[in-house]
């Protein structure tokens, strides 16, 4: 039976779970203020709809190419960073070898012990790059994460929290659709923020005021704006 002191840590390494939380939270943020900003103008509910369509496909498109990108590159310079060490064992072992004592040292473990790690993990090169990639990249080589899954994640994130704003503005026009964009936003906030909470391990009030602080900021900014303008749109 497993111990009740025993405890397992999630893997964060891989980008699906990020891409999608910061996915959702800046769609919630973009698509509130952009609403807000041109309903601030008072233009018809038409056209807020239509902005509102555009951001949210604009921006899921942009984020789902941004996180793939920025993926993609850090991946590869994470294998080109595996093939440089695996080289290195290969061709100078004694000396990786002897790489990863001085690590283990610089840690505080006496010699002996630093010199029977070393040697032990050396004995299998798959085990000697995995140690190494840990040790000095700070990377697990069998997690550098999905670009493909993380494009489709920040995607959907993405447009679901850029249609939450949005939906009052199908059923209603006016003052109405804005109050009821304001609540909506509100209260998706506080569920963002007490949702991140539980991959920070922060406490849920700490997090859901601080995206609520963050969104009503954003949104309150762009409507003054579009009150400040004063266009009208027909």
């Amino acid at each position: 039976m497993a111990s009740p002191l025993e405890h397992h840590h999630r893997d964060i390494q891989g980008g699906a779970a990020r891409a999608a939380v910061f996915g959702i939270s800046d769609g919630l943020t973009t698509n509130v203020s952009l609403i807000l900003g041109i309903a601030g103008a008072s233009p018809t509910s038409g056209f807020v709809r239509l902005a509102g369509l555009a951001g949210l496909i604009a921006g899921s498109f942009s984020m789902a190419a941004g996180e793939y990108l920025s993926m993609r590159a850090q991946t590869e310079l994470f294998e080109a960073e595996l093939d440089l060490e695996r080289r290195e064992i290969d061709r100078r072992p004694e000396s990786e070898r002897r790489e990863l004592v001085a690590i283990y040292r610089s840690r505080g473990v006496d010699r002996e012990t630093a010199e029977k790690l070393a040697t032990e993990m050396h004995r299998d090169p798959d085990l000697a790059l995995e140690t190494h990639a840990r040790e000095e990249l700070g990377i697990n080589p069998e997690s550098l994460g999905s670009p493909i899954q993380a494009a489709i994640s920040s995607f959907l994130a993405f447009a679901v929290g850029a249609l939450v704003p949005l939906v009052p503005w199908f059923f209603g026009r006016g003052d109405g659709a804005v109050l009821a964009s304001v609540i909506i936003g509100a209260v998706a906030a506080v569920v963002v923020g007490a949702a991140l909470s539980r991959f920070t391990r922060r406490p849920a009030l700490l997090s859901a005021a601080r995206q609520l602080a963050v969104v009503a900021a954003a949104a309150a900014l762009t409507y003054g704006v579009g009150k400040a303008l004063g266009t009208s749109v027909t």
